[in-house]
């Protein structure tokens, strides 16, 4: 089994309310999107949308680890902490890619 998040996912997560991804999964990013934006939005109704979906127990997981990946974002952030490789001068990894390198054909 293959790990990770395709092309296709990543480009759906751009707009997941829009998309065709499981109703579990647009209801936990959302409750995300809410921790991390405002999370006096995580009202009422979205504590019941997430219910429909999951277990209290499962809220509460999804909730700590949004809670600690956000809450580390802005850790490292604060503190300017940067990858070795990147603070030796070393490329970033997040580079654009060429055409060739996205399968993509070049127009003559």
């Amino acid at each position: 089994m293959r790990r990770g998040a395709t092309e296709d996912l990543v480009a759906k997560l751009a707009d997941y309310e829009q998309s065709d991804l499981p109703a579990p999964t647009r209801a936990a990013l959302r409750f995300a999107d809410a921790l991390w934006r405002d999370p006096r939005a995580v009202d009422a109704a979205a504590m019941a949308d997430l219910r429909a979906h999951f277990s209290d127990d499962q809220i509460l997981d999804l909730g700590m680890t949004v809670a600690f990946f956000s809450g580390w974002q802005r850790f490292i952030e604060a503190f300017g902490i940067v990858p070795d490789r990147w603070a030796d001068g070393s490329s970033s990894p997040f580079r654009a890619l060429s055409p060739d390198e996205r399968g993509e054909r070049s127009n003559p």
